[in-house]
């Protein structure tokens, strides 16, 4: 991995984004929506994680998010190791997918193809992640985020999309809630 694409600053705050192995569109069911909200509300509690924005889309996510336990890196290889092996299970248990043998391969001639995979890959490896280093900086990727759905044509309003915190910053934490106070605390020190 270059140096460009390390957690450098372990108290930083950060954008990524991780998508799913091949670009599948994985997130069409709501089962699979609540594995993520499940998984980002279980680590906001037990293991440290700040989410100051946050958009699930079809086959990525997008989050601005800081590590209260300094460990950027570690909280996300947990993260997505947790939420592929319960939403790699939920594919294989779900009746209703009807794309379930087709994803299931993708994902299982991924996984040969990586050392670090024992069966089938969910997400693809690289995160990207950004250090945001200014209130307009972190402001520009929570725009970005939040107007992810409406450049691709899912919704005409941020506010709309079901899974963004476009929501929370609208006074509509009906989905997850967000960091939004040490978020401005954060914006201020910069």
């Amino acid at each position: 991995m270059s140096r460009k694409n390390k957690f450098r600053n372990p108290t930083a705050t950060y954008f990524i984004s991780f998508a799913t192995v091949n670009w599948i569109d994985v997130f069409t069911r709501q089962a699979y929506f609540t594995i993520l909200e499940a998984c980002i509300t279980y680590c906001r509690k037990e293991k440290g994680l700040e989410v100051f924005a946050y958009c699930f889309m079809p086959n990525h996510v997008h989050m601005v998010f800081r590590s209260a336990d300094a460990d950027p890196s570690g909280l996300l290889r947990d993260f997505k190791g947790f939420t592929a092996r319960k939403l790699l299970k939920e594919i294989e248990d779900n009746p209703q997918e009807s794309r379930k043998e087709w994803m299931l391969r993708i994902m299982e001639r991924a996984g040969k193809g990586n050392s670090n995979v024992k069966r089938r890959q969910f997400w693809q490896q690289h995160n990207k992640p950004i250090e945001l280093w200014s209130g307009k900086v972190i402001q520009q990727k929570i725009d970005y985020i939040h107007n992810n759905p409406v450049v691709q044509g899912f919704v005409t309003d941020p506010i709309h999309w079901k899974y963004s915190s476009a929501r929370n910053y609208g006074n509509d934490e009906t989905v997850l809630k967000i960091d939004n106070e040490g978020m401005h605390l954060g914006m201020m020190d910069l």
